[in-house]
């Protein structure tokens, strides 16, 4: 009876509720371990704390210390140039320490990539493996790691080989096949004021890289690459290597040659001088072939190389909700607001799945809504739409995307020989002419920021010029973009050079930030509830008591780090401004806090401040912030 009775036993126990997960870890990954079965390994973000073990000022600047001494000279350049946050370096640059992640291997995790900004580790973890990471002292939750992929249309148009049909197009000019789409957008003529990108480093991130292609052999202009990394197989090479699926690198080839590109009458690309750091961020192979943790790293890779910019068109489908797609829940879109903080333009694909006419819905895709990323929409030949680009608004309001570019056979090398084009579609096919044009404003301007380069680029794109406000339908931003008009640094349109405007008087510049106040508005840079022209962080609503949508008369205190540490984790990233009331709730206010469009004081000061302190938080609703 025992014998028999076994197996029913044995099939309860497997039937059994699963154990419950632990109070930090996302409920999401209950299901997700559910279906990978007892021993089965799911890949799950180990989020640490932000202070990276640093708990006072004096051992957070010495580490910083430590840290610059190692950092590449380019981006410090960079970062001294355009960084928006205080100072060149804070905790979020630290690396993981090593005490932490081997912590994490000894429980039997199978670390996957190192994420600095995130900040944390991805891993593969079994579900036991999970029980003893969410008990380590310094994480701080589990969740999963967002998976997806690309979306047609990819196929490509009819590839054209050398041929002697092939020559005599390319009679038309210097530029060869590219000459319409890229004098569409305004970057021949940028070209030859002698802004071709020199100097400027352009990371790219995509699914590999061959550059066996002649575009890219020019015996006098070789494609120069400053570094690069597979972060797929982990290793140095992001060229097509044993193993790899026979297209894992095409759809990154055709990127890499509409900007890279030197054939004179065949086919030049956008920032033809640029030099290039490559990550390979995609498997093709696989059932979900972009993980969000590949992206971070690689992002992270392109601006610890010294990169100017960096261009991506991958994106994560279904795992976000529309309602997450607010710029500050994705780890992507977080990685971008991260690398923009420290002065990396970033040109990012809005996606292809498709637009109607009505502004209530969306189909933008993740990290498209990243705040600072210049979101890239398509156009055809004619400058009409394509029927594919994606729509936003993104969840809290913004425009999406804000520019466009010929995404509709787009000209590019063939990925499959050594010679020879080939035409494609899609918006990842023109995100890679507007980063050419970002590079060459890059090379006139270094010293523009973010912010700066996004409004020139933003006020003299076509429809902003023809109609004087972005699409309301969220489907054409401020329309195609160009170059040449962006680089003449006349915001406002009014026939003198911006800085001659705030020098002279002529504009203001009430939040110091080398623009123009009535530019400021005009890029949606800034918000004008008031609609007097005038950004609302000048505003009296911003130094008298709390404007809509602020949370007044927080306080904390010295005798709670463990909560100011939790509060100014949750603010990260996020679009909000603080200031401090240092003797009541309502008595004058001083700026502590940062933004993602504005300099303050140091956020770690947030660590440590005056006894009492009243906070004002500006841009988050109550249940946003945890208060004491």
């Amino acid at each position: 009876m025992v014998a028999l009775l076994a197996p029913i036993v044995a099939k309860a126990a497997d039937m059994s509720p699963p154990a419950k997960l632990p109070e930090n870890a996302d409920p999401g990954l209950g299901p997700i371990f559910e279906q990978a079965g007892p021993e089965g390994r799911v890949k799950l973000w180990v989020i640490v704390q932000r202070d990276k073990g640093l708990a006072t000022p004096n051992e957070r600047a010495r580490a910083l210390d430590a840290f610059a001494r190692t950092y590449d000279p380019h981006a410090i350049e960079r970062r001294r140039l355009r960084r928006s946050r205080p100072g060149l370096f804070d905790v979020d640059d630290l690396p993981i320490p090593a005490t932490w992640v081997e912590a994490i291997r000894v429980t039997g995790a199978e670390i996957v990539v190192e994420s600095r900004w995130t900040p944390g580790v991805s891993a593969w973890v079994t579900r036991d493996e999970l029980i003893h990471l969410a008990s380590l002292p310094f994480v701080e939750r589990l969740q999963p790691v967002a998976r997806g992929g690309r979306r047609l249309p990819l196929d490509p148009v009819e590839p054209i080989a050398p041929s002697p049909s092939a020559s005599a197009k390319s009679l038309v000019g210097f530029y060869g096949e590219a000459e319409e789409q890229l004098g569409q957008i305004g970057l021949i003529a940028l070209h030859d004021r002698g802004y071709t990108g020199a100097g400027v480093r352009i990371g790219v991130l995509d699914t590999g890289y061959r550059r066996t292609h002649e575009v890219f052999n020019d015996p006098a202009h070789s494609l120069e690459v400053i570094a690069e990394w597979d972060f797929v197989n982990d290793d140095p090479n992001t060229a097509p290597e044993l193993g790899d699926e026979w297209n894992q690198h095409e759809h990154g080839t055709v990127i890499l040659g509409a900007i890279a590109a030197y054939q004179p009458n065949v086919l030049v690309g956008s920032a033809p001088d640029a030099a290039f750091i490559l990550a390979k961020v995609e498997d093709v192979l696989a059932e979900y072939p972009l993980e969000e943790d590949w992206f971070a790293a690689g992002l992270e890779f392109i601006e610890q190389h010294g990169g100017d910019l960096a261009t991506s068109s991958v994106v994560i489908f279904d795992h976000y909700s529309q309602q997450e797609l607010d710029g500050q829940t994705s780890v992507m879109a977080r990685a971008i607001n991260t690398a923009t903080d420290n002065g990396l333009h970033v040109c990012q694909g809005v996606g292809n799945n498709g637009h109607d006419a009505d502004p209530a819905t969306s189909t933008l895709v993740t990290p498209a809504d990243a705040f600072r990323a210049i979101t890239v929409g398509s156009v055809d030949d004619a400058g009409a739409t394509a029927w594919f680009t994606s729509d936003g608004p993104t969840a809290d309001g913004r425009q999406k995307p804000e520019v466009l570019a010929r995404g509709v056979n787009t000209r590019t090398v063939s990925p499959w020989l050594d010679s020879g084009t080939d035409g494609r579609d899609g918006a990842s096919m023109a995100t890679p002419l507007v980063c050419g044009a970002v590079a060459c404003l890059v090379q006139a301007h270094p010293s523009w920021s973010v912010e700066q380069l996004r409004t020139h680029l933003f006020l003299h794109s076509s429809r902003y010029l023809a109609l004087g406000e972005p699409d309301p339908l969220f489907v054409d931003g401020f329309g195609i973009a160009d170059a040449l008009a962006a680089n003449e640094e006349d915001c406002n349109g009014n026939g003198t050079a911006d800085p001659i405007d705030l020098a002279s008087g002529a504009s203001g510049d009430c939040n110091g930030n080398a623009l123009p106040d009535e530019c400021d508005v005009a890029s949606l840079h800034s918000a004008d509830a008031a609609a007097d022209g005038l950004p609302d962080e000048c505003t009296e609503c911003s130094t008298g008591p709390a404007c809509p949508g602020e949370v007044a008369n927080l306080q904390l205190s010295k005798q709670a780090p463990d909560l100011i540490l939790a509060w100014d984790a949750a603010l990260d990233a996020a679009e909000y401004s603080v200031r401090r009331d240092e003797t009541a709730p309502s008595a004058g206010t001083t700026e502590v806090g940062r933004s993602p469009s504005s300099s303050w004081t140091d956020p770690n000061a947030l660590l440590d401040p005056p006894d009492p302190a009243y906070y004002i938080v500006r841009g988050l609703t109550a249940g946003g912030v945890a208060g004491p």
